[in-house]
């Protein structure tokens, strides 16, 4: 049969059977089989017992559910499936498909959940998806799909889920998307999307998920999306926004778990009341022109396991300003810090040992720490990558870094450290980089490090 030619059927007259075998002749490979039941003999299995089919239970005899994700098909999607007019599920997600998605799919009315994730799929968006108006979730992340997002997906006032991230789209956020009234999850991540942020947006007021990072929009975040109180995941990183954090976003967004703005030009400082989101998880506002402290409440941060704020402007070079890590001691869940290249200023303080035991990175490079490392450090025995480097740090080594089992990366580059290598970096046999260049060590190198057998820079 030729797939590029369109079967029309009859919704009274309906034979599911033959748009399924369309639909197969469209598939050039199937190595694992699945569409081996899939046959012409009307006297074999019936074509609603058929691997990936289901079928209504009303209606005997039409397709409600096609799911075939995850089966590593190869081929393209043929128009005829525009013609499976019952069609509720279509999950074709994960695969190998290629070619553009099919006009014909907007005859599917009935349609609820539409996965075309995860595929070699090319073209546009058709506008035809529109008229798909019982959608609730749309996905088609990771294609290949171009163009801009079609205006008229704002008619799908049922939809809950949107999902475009990892495509080449471009040309701007339509505004009609702030129409979805139901929407609680939009991922546009991964794109070409450009201009601002709309205003509209603000009118979801059931969004739970809003990942809009890695595209090129630009411009101030329109205040109104910082009052939608059911967002859990706010993510704007990797684009081109402007403008300052709320002061009071504690409160207006108080049920936040991830929140990342990094790598855009946000100004201001860091607002205290950020502690008052008491599920934060993940806080990352790294690489901005953040200034001031660093604020001395993040312990009430009691979930958090990621505080990523580094390339900013948030250190004076003054001797309090590591001071808040008094309070991450409190952070008991704690695994990642990176604070590098914020002119923080003072020594590291020793409160530090007190950290919990179960932090993976800690990351202090690129700033203006002077004085010596604290020998509570040896505390940190889950710290896998370890950065002094690019500070004003001076006198030895302590020998109880030796004691850190786990580490893989050691970087005191570009310091003043003194004296020579501890003969106790030979326990660190999971090390992989060993980074003391430009400092005031003595030359030789201990024999103990032939036990570091991972050992590559």
């Amino acid at each position: 049969m030729d797939v590029n030619c369109l079967v029309v059927v009859d919704d009274n007259k309906s034979n599911d059977r033959l748009v399924l075998l369309a639909f197969k002749d469209g598939i050039t490979q199937d190595p694992l089989g699945i569409l081996s039941s899939w046959n012409n003999n009307n006297d074999s299995l019936h074509f609603c017992q058929w691997i990936g089919v289901a079928c209504s239970s009303r209606h005997p005899s039409r397709v409600a559910t096609l799911n075939l994700g995850s089966q590593k098909l190869l081929g393209s999607i043929s128009p005829d499936i525009g013609n499976l007019s019952f069609l509720k599920d279509l999950n074709l997600a994960n695969n190998s498909l290629n070619g553009e998605i099919p006009q014909q799919i907007g005859r599917l009315s009935r349609l609820k959940n539409l996965d075309f994730s995860y595929n070699f799929l090319e073209g546009e968006i058709p506008e035809t998806i529109s008229r798909c108006s019982n959608l609730i979730k749309l996905k088609m992340s990771n294609n290949k799909l171009v163009g801009s997002i079609p205006n008229d997906l704002g008619n799908l006032s049922d939809l809950a889920t949107l999902e475009l991230s990892s495509n080449n789209l471009s040309v701007d956020i339509p505004t009609s998307l702030g129409n979805f009234s139901s929407l609680t999850f939009l991922n546009l991540q991964y794109n070409n999307l450009e201009g601002r942020i709309p205003n509209t947006l603000s009118q979801l007021t059931s969004l739970k998920y809003l990942i809009l990072d890695s595209n090129r929009l630009s411009g101030i975040v329109p205040s109104p999306l910082y009052n939608i109180s059911s967002l859990q995941l706010f993510s704007l990183s990797d684009n081109q926004l402007h403008g300052s954090i709320p002061f009071d976003i504690g409160f207006t967004l108080p049920n936040l778990i991830y929140f990342s703005i990094g790598r855009n030009n946000f100004t201001g400082s860091i607002p205290s009341s950020i502690s008052n989101i008491s599920r934060l998880d993940i806080l990352q506002l790294h690489g901005n022109n953040l200034v001031g402290a660093v604020p001395y409440n993040l312990g009430y941060l009691t979930s958090l396991t990621n505080l990523y704020l580094a390339e900013n402007e948030l250190g004076h070079g003054q001797a309090n300003d590591l001071n808040f890590f008094d309070s991450l001691i409190s952070c008991t869940n704690l695994l990642f810090i990176g604070v590098s290249n914020n002119n923080l200023g003072g020594v590291i303080p020793s409160s530090i040992a007190k950290l919990t035991a179960n932090l993976a990175e800690l990351d202090l490079g690129g700033n203006l720490i002077h004085g010596n490392i604290p020998t509570g450090i040896q505390n940190l025995v889950g710290l896998t990558r370890l950065s002094l480097s690019n500070n004003l740090l001076a006198g030895s080594i302590p020998p109880v870094i030796g004691n850190l089992q786990n580490l893989r990366v050691l970087d005191f580059r570009h310091n003043k450290f003194s004296s020579s290598i501890p003969s106790s970096f030979g326990n660190l046999t999971q090390l992989v980089q060993l980074l003391l260049n430009d400092n005031n060590l003595t030359v030789s190198i201990p024999l103990s490090l032939e036990y570091c057998e991972s050992l590559q820079i």
